[in-house]
């Protein structure tokens, strides 16, 4: 007899993925509607930006869920890890982003290796990086860097933004998210605390020779705001 505890778990993965599929549809019908219009020519433009930015804060979330499905290695979704074009992964990003960004004013530099190829899961790192580019919308004036590089046989990559940096609340989130809730941080009610902790785990499926991926999170960087930061070895 199947155990009750697998059939749940089976049950909340695909129910979140079902979940996660509904609002990639809301969210891209509300890209199209971003694209066609202007805040010149629609009066809810900015209403319409913020629903944007929430459908994609909902699908973050839902990706980051599915994550912890990863971390347990289910058939449905098995960890993958490719040798893969850092540059891609940056288009993907991008891709994803664009119409909120532009819709925001904001604009994302990238400060990518052309070359440089790494071994990591695409689907989860795309929604690491992805989540982390939302997050620096909320703080950015204007502005976001996306850079990757290696450093020290480690792939960095860098979320950065030009706002007024990330508060204190934020800055003990990220380093209970690598200390795993020692700092008492609630992850069930911050929802920045959670977005870190998937990121945390994420990252820390990631290992090579005794290594495993981390993030973190500072203030100041090439801009001078906050700076999310993921490692992978």
């Amino acid at each position: 007899m199947e155990d009750p505890h697998s059939q749940l778990s089976m049950f909340l993965a695909s129910t979140a993925h079902d979940m996660k599929n509904s609002i990639s549809v809301l969210s891209g019908t509300l890209e199209r509607l971003l694209v066609d219009a202007s805040p010149e020519t629609e009066k809810a433009y900015p209403q319409m930006a913020q629903m944007l930015y929430q459908t994609r804060r909902l699908n973050d979330n839902l990706m980051q869920l599915l994550a912890l499905y990863k971390r347990v290695g289910t058939l449905e979704y098995p960890f993958d890890v490719q040798p893969l074009e850092v540059g891609q992964l940056a288009e993907q990003v991008v891709a994803l982003g664009r119409v909120l960004l532009e819709s925001r004013g904001i604009a994302l530099d990238l400060d990518i290796d052309p070359e440089l190829v790494w071994h990591f899961d695409e689907d989860l790192i795309v929604g690491v990086v992805s989540h982390a580019v939302n997050n620096a919308v909320h703080y950015t004036r204007d502005r976001i860097l996306l850079c990757a590089r290696e450093r020290e046989g480690w792939l960095e990559i860098r979320v950065e933004d030009n706002g007024a940096g990330y508060p204190a609340s934020l800055l003990a989130a990220g380093s209970a998210a690598m200390d795993g809730l020692a700092s008492g941080v609630n992850f069930l009610t911050n929802s920045a605390g959670l977005g870190l902790h998937f990121s945390r785990e994420v990252a820390r499926m990631h290992r090579h020779r005794e290594r495993s991926g981390a993030v973190r999170l500072e203030n100041g960087g090439r801009l001078g705001g906050g700076c999310f930061i993921l490692t992978l070895p």
